[in-house]
């Protein structure tokens, strides 16, 4: 299940990360933000089912690791995050009239909503990693914590997607490297 699992989250949060690379950033004028949803529709609702998707698939990896609760935490927290930021992006395709706001709500909650808590669930599964792994997610881990204060400053957020896909690839390895699936 948790193979299933990671490779279905995998698949999600790379379809995201192409799906929304051409999108508009969190300071995108609401002006901007409408024309692009307007043009884009589409494109936003299968970006919204991707990280939906996502969401879901690392709920089901954590439930299936069943790592101690800290971790467990922030998996779900994690994951609940993704589902909020998949849902609001639908919610932003469907009514123009609150794109910039919801918009900024799933950025906010696929980037720190979803890095910080992920960074919980890494570092309590690194615990238990060979150590060669478990620096390498440390380190990811530390790094998506502090993606934090990038509510602070933008200069931050080249953070989130070291937490997001470095996490996802740490996630990969230890799955793979210690599966008893």
């Amino acid at each position: 299940m948790k193979r299933i699992a990671i490779i279905a989250y995998g698949l999600f949060t790379v379809a995201g990360g192409v799906l929304g690379a051409t999108g508009t950033r969190p300071d995108s004028s609401a002006a901007d933000v409408a024309a692009y949803n307007a043009g884009h529709h589409g494109l936003i609702q299968l970006l919204a089912l991707a990280v939906f998707g996502a969401g879901l698939s690392l709920a089901t990896w954590t439930a299936a690791a069943r790592p101690p609760s800290l971790g467990f935490a922030g998996g779900l927290l994690a994951s609940g995050s993704l589902v909020l930021s998949g849902l609001a992006t639908w919610t932003a395709a469907q009514n123009p009239e609150f794109a910039r706001p919801l918009t900024s709500l799933a950025f906010a909650a696929g980037a720190f909503g979803f890095a910080v808590p992920l960074a919980l669930l890494i570092a309590v599964v690194a615990r238990t990693a060979p150590r060669w792994l478990a620096i390498v997610g440390y380190v990811i881990a530390a790094l998506a914590a502090l993606s934090a204060f990038g509510m602070l400053t933008s200069v931050l957020y080249p953070l989130i997607p070291v937490g997001r896909f470095g996490g996802l690839i740490w996630l990969v390895l230890v799955t793979f490297r210690k599966s008893d699936d």
